[in-house]
């Protein structure tokens, strides 16, 4: 299994809904590789300043993912500018899919827009293709991904099918693990959950910072009072409330009122705030026992950099046999021998 993020923040509950609430369920089930993206960053945050800040990143995000009940001796973490491989990969796979296959995929656009670029850069355009090369070099089987990077996986399975069908059968066709909440709308009910919009709950913030977000979240406009009937179907904290709230009798209830117009906005959101305390009180316990092991987090990531880059290079040499190209210099060393 391969998935994973880019190391541009703290992650947050629409990461785990999309993601990692399926990379905690089937941890045990797969070989785990978490890649920390920060080639993936660079197409849209290249600035130095961004460089700098991606070691914190990284440690802060695989911080999150073991706090949300990713165990060490399940996961092998790494850094993907470490492996110069997956490069060599990217380069090899990159003929095999079109420009226009590539402009068709909506969320590069998106991603354009939200990094204030007027016109698409070329590592951007390239992204499914490097990310192919991330979710092959390891021969996955299973990506988890939240909604946005679903088109970038069916890439991945086109680009498989293609080399293989060439070349031989080198990669799984890898299967696309979406999760149960494709998109969580952030609390400004404008926009999904994002760092850069300020409209996320981090799965790091406090109880106190949890309730301050909850109580200033958008609802229905259209309800002025507490006593007009409201709409449920959409409203943000009642999504919300779906997603996190495990007390079904509770939510029914709340929804049944809600409509009626016989309970306030403050009641539906208190109660949200203290469902989804008690669902981040565990993360809370779990982010403080691994943040007391001193240098933990930094040995993950380099001993999981070091065992994924082994990998990578098999696979790599593996690729350049179906393709021909180690018997091509071959021939040439045996020529040039003689």
């Amino acid at each position: 299994m391969l998935t994973g993020d880019r190391p541009t923040g703290q992650l947050h509950l629409g990461h785990y809904v999309g993601s990692i609430a399926n990379r905690v369920r089937l941890q045990s089930a797969y070989k785990c590789y978490f890649i920390i993206a920060d080639l993936h960053m660079l197409t849209t945050k290249n600035a130095r300043e961004d460089i700098e800040a991606t070691a914190a990143n990284a440690r802060t995000m695989v911080l999150d993912m073991l706090s949300a009940g990713i165990e060490p001796e399940h996961a092998t973490f790494y850094l993907q500018s470490a492996i110069p491989e997956v490069g060599d990969l990217n380069t090899l796979l990159q003929n095999l899919v079109s420009v226009p296959r590539l402009e068709r995929v909506p969320s590069l656009k998106e991603m354009a827009r939200a990094a204030g670029k007027d016109e698409m850069p070329y590592g951007l355009l390239g992204y499914p293709v490097l990310q192919a090369a991330d979710i092959l070099c390891v021969k996955a089987h299973a990506v988890p991904v939240g909604k946005d990077n679903a088109a970038h996986v069916e890439v991945t399975r086109e680009i498989a099918r293609r080399f293989n069908h060439l070349y031989g059968d080198v990669f799984p066709v890898p299967d696309l693990v979406q999760g149960d909440v494709p998109t969580l709308v952030g609390t400004d009910g404008q926009a999904k959950m994002s760092k850069s919009l300020g409209n996320s709950i981090l799965l790091s913030d406090s109880a106190a910072e949890v309730r301050r977000k909850i109580m200033g979240m958008y609802t229905d406009p259209n309800r002025v009072r507490a006593d007009v009937p409201g709409t449920v179907e959409g409203n943000p904290v009642f999504v919300y409330h779906d997603a996190f709230n495990p007390d079904d009798r509770e939510v029914a209830d709340l929804k049944e009122r809600y409509r009626a117009g016989t309970v306030g906005d403050v009641e539906v959101k208190e109660k949200l705030a203290a469902a989804l305390n008690r669902f981040l009180d565990p993360m809370r316990d779990r982010r403080a026992r691994f943040e007391a092991e001193p240098g933990l987090v930094d040995r993950l990531i380099v001993e999981g950099t070091e065992r994924t880059r082994e990998v990578v290079r098999e696979t790599v040499a593996d690729v350049r046999r179906a393709m021909g190209l180690t018997s091509t210099y071959n021939r040439l060393r045996r020529k040039a021998a003689r």
